[in-house]
């Protein structure tokens, strides 16, 4: 696929790009963790060409697009680039409270949006061990991402504003150009990473403004899940748009103490794997691996192979084989968030009724039930169906009727 990004812009010169702007480039690279620094060290025209904000036209060097995007003058972005627009607003109710358009410089957007963004995204203080640390109605992390993935991955051959909302509902960020081929709603997760415009987003990525891996869409979920709130929905997105929604939600802070625990114990983030299992689990309580890949949108064997690590680290209990396997919290995440009792109504309260619901079954039956009828009802493994059935026989409440392979036990008449 052609990358616009890297195309010369019909009608700039080099006089197009703003030298203030070229300023604030290097105090981006020089600030952010991610900048590449080696980049300070070159010469302006230089650093130009490593960033292809120029390409060499017959000779002579002239913008690219992405250069006009990131340091051009705002007046000749307006005139070369009219595509290139986005808007910044907030709603109250039906309340107007902020509404800018804007043909600026990415770069001076992408700072002015952050500033905008803190007066309108309030934070709330809780403990955590000796420290107070602030918790903000959206992360920080999730909004530059999604900031610049709708900077990145808009289609500039389209008339429309990149558009940053926040209202009562939560923050919608939105762009011109629906999802690239082989993207969809159900791998936005896996898919490997490629966008429509390689050379801008290369740039952002050195700049420092964008995830080096490409995953920034990660980022966006993460910032959801690691506070145990809604996840990030794409749902409103079509072939002409992508929307982005972050929903306000209150934080569950047990939930997101326990997780940032679980990372200062291990030393390192948890995979959005790891994130998205417990988050479901967090919700749903008890789920087969099934029902989490299903949920997740997540390949089955990348979930199994979480799985298996968090049931090592305690995250997890499991319980069943197969596809009857089901999985809850672990013990010390009930534990630590003080709700001993919802652990026990996950776990001690069914294998109390084990006994009850297999004599049921039996009955049923005429009296008659084998160990697959018991794997089937309770969805556990061959070994706890034949505890169970052995605990019965102990009380005298069923009797074998027949063994070898297909055994079949039947109900003691008292």
């Amino acid at each position: 696929m052609l990358d616009y990004s890297a195309q010369p812009l019909a009608g700039a010169t080099l006089d197009d790009l703003d030298p203030n702007q070229r300023v604030r480039l290097r105090r981006i690279i020089q600030n952010r963790s991610g900048g590449e620094k080696t980049l300070l060290s070159l010469p302006d025209e230089e650093l130009d060409i490593a960033l292809r904000l120029v390409t060499n036209v017959a000779g002579n060097y002239v913008p690219t697009v992405t250069g006009m995007l990131l340091i051009g003058k705002e007046e000749r972005i307006a005139e070369l680039l009219p595509t290139a627009k986005a808007a910044f607003q907030v709603l109250e109710g039906t309340a107007v409270r902020v509404n800018e358009d804007s043909n600026k410089p990415l770069l001076e957007l992408f700072e002015n949006y952050e500033t905008y963004v803190k007066a309108w995204n309030p934070e709330r203080e809780t403990e955590y061990g000796l420290f107070r640390i602030p918790i903000p109605e959206f992360d920080w992390a999730a909004f530059r991402e999604g900031l610049v993935n709708a900077f990145c991955h808009r289609d500039y051959t389209m008339l429309g504003s990149v558009r940053v909302l926040i209202d009562d509902e939560g923050m919608t960020i939105s762009n011109p150009g629906g999802f690239i081929d082989g993207v969809n709603l159900k791998n936005l997760l896996t898919v490997e990473p490629h966008g429509r415009n390689p050379a801008l987003a290369d740039a952002m990525k050195r700049i420092g403004l964008a995830e080096k891996t490409g995953r920034g869409i990660d980022r966006i979920y993460e910032g959801s899940i690691i506070f145990g709130r809604p996840w990030p929905d794409y749902s409103e997105s079509t072939s002409r748009s992508v929307k982005l929604f972050i929903q306000r939600a209150k934080a569950d802070l047990p939930f997101a103490k326990f997780v940032a625990d679980e990372q200062n114990r291990q030393g390192k983030p948890l995979s959005i794997y790891v994130l998205m299992i417990l988050s479901v689990l967090n919700n749903e309580r008890r789920c087969t691996v099934e029902r989490i890949v299903e949920l997740t949108n997540l390949g089955e064997n990348k979930i199994r192979s979480a799985i298996e690590f968090m049931i090592e680290s305690g995250l997890v209990e499991a319980s069943g084989k197969g596809k009857n396997r089901t999985c809850i919290l672990g013990k010390k995440i009930y534990r630590e968030n003080k709700k001993a009792i919802q652990y026990v109504r996950q776990t001690d309260i069914d294998s109390i009724r084990y006994p009850e619901l297999v004599m049921k079954l039996a009955n049923t039956q005429n009296g008659i039930i084998t160990k697959q009828d018991v794997i089937e009802l309770l969805k556990v493994s061959p070994s706890q169906a034949y505890t169970v059935i052995k605990k019965l026989q102990g009380e005298g409440r069923l009797k074998l009727l027949c063994g070898g392979k297909y055994s079949k036990y039947k109900v003691v008449n008292s």
